[in-house]
């Protein structure tokens, strides 16, 4: 390992082979850097926190800070990150709070951009990008392969299914489906993230499918909501995107959902 000798480290830290601690850095009781993760500088990693293999974080991020909620007193409460993360200048990744699972996690290979914020107890998937700004209010939940654009926010206790594409500046207060499109303020669903699809080796007949199912959901006025859900359920059973569609909806209960425009 490499400490750069202006760095702080707890002694309660633990480090391992390969890590690289540089100047000005701190690093705090119950904090764990697995191996060959780099702090590139004056990075804070507060204190009980995981960070996963080969992950480098850039200046001025703080890392596994206090949650932000006026009910926490202190209690034992960790942040959890996974392999392969590149987390760029200025973002902050809280810790969870008691209320809830008493743990935020974030998955691996994803890409924070600066200024990037993951709120207290959120769960974040694998392969995510937040560009600049990005913010993820306290509890919400991010699937896997999500691109969220710069400055947009997502409310507490929001869902973003993976595969998912959220534009910038967006205001995402109700939950966007998986493998959807969302944009604009407040936020509504555009169809779906067809690059993404395509990029994630999708050929043009199953997206063909993809849209036909995402069209007699959302853009049919001929029978409710409930109906239609039902029909496409039966309808494309063989479709796992689309099941995986109605089984977030479904399990959103009273959840408001992110629909088009109308």
């Amino acid at each position: 390992m490499s400490i750069h000798p202006t760095a702080i480290v707890d002694a309660k830290a633990e480090i391992a082979d390969g890590v690289q601690i540089g100047p000005w850095c701190t690093v705090g009781p119950g904090v764990v850097l697995s191996e060959d993760v780099r702090l590139v500088s004056h990075v804070v990693v507060q204190q009980d926190t995981t960070v996963g293999a080969r992950t480098v974080i850039h200046p001025f991020c703080v890392i596994g800070g206090d949650p932000q909620h006026g009910g926490y007193k202190g209690e034992p409460v960790r942040l959890e990150i996974g392999a392969d993360n590149v987390v760029r200048e200025h973002c902050t990744f809280n810790r969870g709070t008691p209320g809830d699972r008493k743990l935020t996690t974030i998955g691996s290979n994803g890409l924070f951009m600066t200024g990037a914020h993951v709120g207290h107890d959120a769960v974040v998937g694998d392969n995510v990008t937040m560009a600049n700004q990005a913010t993820l209010g306290g509890h919400s939940r991010v699937g896997s392969r999500v691109f969220l654009g710069g400055l947009c926010a997502v409310h507490q206790f929001g869902r973003v299914g993976q595969g998912a594409i959220v534009g910038g500046l967006a205001a995402v207060t109700r939950d966007v489906i998986p493998y959807g499109s969302a944009w604009g303020n407040h936020a509504s669903l555009h169809g779906l993230n067809l690059v993404g699809l395509k990029r994630k080796g999708y050929g043009k007949d199953a997206i063909r499918r993809l849209l036909a199912a995402y069209r007699e959901l959302f853009e049919r006025d001929d029978a409710p909501f409930a109906e239609r859900l039902d029909a496409v359920e039966a309808g494309y059973a063989d479709l796992p995107e689309i099941m995986e569609i109605v089984a977030f909806i479904r399990d959103g209960g009273r959840r408001p959902l992110c629909l088009p425009e109308q």
